[in-house]
């Protein structure tokens, strides 16, 4: 007997393709032909050429479009043969290159073949990538001299893992280009400050990385807005930089000498450590060294972030924020050190509590344990800044629990809080890692170590 469904009920079927429609309208591929040119140029490298698999339309557009040729991941039997591959077979331009940073030695005949090609003209995005830095000085070889044929279109450029000789930097002209990165470059210091200054006139993010035999640099660029420095130099000047927003050390435990006479607009510093004694920054006659304050002269009112790493010393944050006294955000990873009760700070910084407003909007505090030297350091910061709206506590994943959260929430007397606006949270999320900042597009952002996972 045949049995009819019930009435309101839709048949079961065993075919799953047969709720499904037979076909799907293709509406991406309806669009103009120059957006989707500029969909294809916005692709990785394999998804791009996923398109020359489709509709003989996408193909036509793969041949022509403005390409993003990134072999970073690809096996390295593929990177070997696909530059110059795709380079000999493509009709348009390709707007951004990114090879593996060993070609400019050991492929210095093929590399030079490459760059020849037509569809470099206009190159705007050079990347010579390093995966790892070198532990060592090696022995580096001077690019060939044709990588820079396209110098004058270049926005973004990485070099790395090269020798740079004066000779060959003192022609060098960057007239578009404004970010630039040198990674375990050999170059003189004359050529840096050459570079820097006079080859880059709209200039805008500078990343240095393991540079070697540069002991000191000095900065006089007008369009200057983000410095990060992951290299042994020993001494930083900052002359005259009338756009710098941000200063960034990312190499921890360096010993650096940092002089700023005039950066205006600087809003962004760190990571300044303890640990690394002998390290001085200098705003004019005002002098930090390590983490304590040893002349305040002058007060520093632009600064707005601060990141820090130290122990819990309560009475050399306390100075920072006399030398900073406009600090909005300041991200610390501190360490455990003898407790000092919460009371006793307060006697102690009563004064200042009394003349200072502390402006501090958001504190981020990493490698949190909740142990006592940490919690009466947090509690301060919950009693006494009424401006305060965001207190983040970053947790290692093996400690969080309910439990924990609930009983530090009870320890840092939230319910007492000075601003009643402020908003305690806990977080297992990494930030205000320095060291992860390695790309030129971390230099941008308008806070670099706040959290993006």
């Amino acid at each position: 007997m045949k049995m009819e469904p019930a009435a309101g009920k839709r048949p079961r079927t065993t075919d799953r393709t047969c709720a499904r429609p037979t076909s799907i309208a293709d509406r991406i591929s309806d669009l103009p032909d120059a957006i989707l040119g500029e969909i294809i140029s916005l692709l990785s490298t394999k998804d791009a050429a996923r398109t020359q698999a489709l509709a003989s339309r996408w193909r036509h557009l793969w041949r022509t479009a403005s390409l993003n040729l990134d072999f970073r991941g690809l096996p390295a039997n593929h990177t070997d043969v696909l530059p110059g591959i795709i380079l000999a077979a493509h009709e348009g331009l390709v707007h951004r290159l990114c090879l593996p940073a060993r070609y400019l030695s050991d492929k210095a005949a093929a590399m030079e073949a490459w760059i020849q090609s037509p569809a470099l003209d206009k190159l705007q995005e050079l990347d010579f990538y390093l995966l790892e830095l070198p532990n060592t000085c090696v022995d580096l070889q001077s690019p060939p001299a044709s990588i820079f044929r396209f110098s004058s279109t270049l926005r973004v450029a990485t070099i790395s893992m090269c020798s740079l000789m004066d000779y060959s930097v003192e022609t060098l002209r960057f007239p578009q280009l404004r970010k630039f990165a040198l990674v375990a470059v050999d170059i003189s210091e004359d050529s840096l400050c050459h570079v820097i200054n006079t080859c880059c006139p709209a200039l805008e993010c500078l990343l240095l990385r393991t540079n070697f035999n540069v002991h000191g640099v000095r900065i006089n660029s007008p369009t200057l807005q983000s410095v990060g420095i992951h290299a042994s130099v020993v001494e930083l000047t900052v002359e005259n930089a009338p756009s710098l927003e941000r200063l960034l050390c990312l190499k921890m435990h360096m010993k650096m000498i940092v002089s700023v006479v005039s950066a205006p607009k600087l809003e962004t510093l760190g990571c300044i450590s303890h640990h690394e004694w002998g390290s001085k920054i200098m705003f004019g006659t005002t002098v930090i060294e390590g983490l304590r304050v040893d002349s305040l002269t002058t007060m520093v009112r632009t600064v707005k972030i601060l990141a820090i790493h130290m122990n819990s010393n309560l009475d050399m944050v306390i100075d920072l924020m006399r030398c900073f006294p406009c600090l909005e955000k300041l991200y610390m990873k501190i360490h455990k050190k003898t407790p000092t009760g919460t009371n006793c700070w307060r006697r102690k910084h009563r004064n200042f509590l009394t003349s200072h407003d502390i402006c501090l909007k958001t504190v981020v505090l990493g490698y949190y344990k909740g142990f006592q030297a940490q919690v009466d350091f947090v509690t301060f910061f919950v009693l006494n800044a009424r401006s305060l709206e965001s207190i983040q506590l970053v947790v290692d994943s093996r400690n969080y629990s309910r439990e924990f959260v609930s009983g530090q929430r009870e320890k840092l007397q939230i319910e007492k809080r000075a601003s009643r606006g402020a908003r305690l949270s806990f977080t297992t999320d990494r930030c205000h890692d320095v060291l992860s900042i390695v790309h030129l597009n971390d230099l941008d952002l308008a806070d670099p170590f706040a959290s993006r996972c």
